[in-house]
């Protein structure tokens, strides 16, 4: 789906970043992984160069707009397009704190530094893609974009913000033939962050689990894959009409909180109407 495609993914040494990163190199695309620490990108080049694909590894800063421009250029110069970018970089969040309790900063910086690094990424992307008449940038944030959700900070509105630069900067490079499209995920409970939530408290975090789980119409949490096989279909000419949108991921938790829902319930109202 993706030969002959050069994606670069900005956090790829992070577990959804490689996770991505491995599904993008699989369906054929020469990857450039990029982040601040050398280790965990070899690791994921090296997992990728393994099952026959290409990765390339270089360290950038993606909150220093300088060293994502010279890297694409490199890329550009290497590859001779950039025709996928992917921000998966990690931000540090203070939640489960009410906003009424919560300093000014503790909210403000994880806005300021997610839209800093998204917006600085994507218009470096979509400066060369406006040239080639071609390119995907892919976006991602969680269900509190899409509806209410307490205790989430400056996440929430973090995550508003993302989608709707993504739908507004889609409006603007559609005319130069580039796509723009954000995925929004439930959180992935095989991801690092809730695998170190969960090693730290068992107990805690299968009540938040299964909680997350009931909110969902499919009773399950999206995995890392489930994101990776979308951001590989967007990325390919089989969504070439699909543009300025959110592509919802989250199992159903968007679109409502199905937490009074159950098989069991179901199956009582259906015994009920059938007597």
């Amino acid at each position: 789906m993706l030969q002959n495609k050069n994606a670069v993914i900005y956090g790829a040494g992070g577990s959804l970043g490689g996770t991505v990163a491995k599904a993008l190199a699989r369906a054929g695309a020469h990857v450039f992984l990029t982040g601040r620490t050398l280790g965990p990108l070899e690791k994921i080049a090296g997992e990728i160069r393994s099952a026959g694909g290409k990765a390339a590894v270089a360290l950038v800063d993606a909150l220093d707009e300088i060293a994502i421009t010279n890297h694409l250029n490199e890329v550009l110069q290497q590859a001779g397009t950039v025709d996928i970018s992917f921000n998966a970089t990690a931000t540090k969040v203070v939640q489960n704190i009410p906003l009424v309790n919560m300093t000014v900063n503790d909210f403000i910086d994880p806005i300021t530094n997610m839209m800093r690094t998204r917006f600085m990424t994507a218009v470096a992307a979509g400066k060369i893609m406006m040239q080639q008449s071609s390119g995907v940038i892919l976006s991602l944030t969680a269900t509190p974009g899409g509806i209410g959700y307490p205790y989430t900070g400056g996440f929430a509105p973090a995550c508003t913000a993302i989608e709707t630069l993504s739908q507004n900067l889609a409006s603007e490079l559609g005319v130069y033939g580039v796509r723009v499209v954000n995925m929004r995920s439930g959180g992935s409970p095989d991801s690092q962050v809730f695998k170190d939530a969960i090693s730290n408290d068992p107990q805690g975090m299968e009540l938040v689990l299964n909680k997350m789980k009931a909110d969902t119409m499919l009773k399950k949490m999206p995995l890392m894959a489930d994101i990776a096989n979308v951001a590989v279909f967007l990325s390919s000419d089989m969504a070439a009409g699909i543009t300025g949108v959110t592509i919802d991921v989250t199992c159903g938790t968007t679109a409502a909180l199905n937490y009074r829902v159950s098989a069991l319930t179901n199956a009582r109202n259906s015994q009920t109407l059938a007597s």
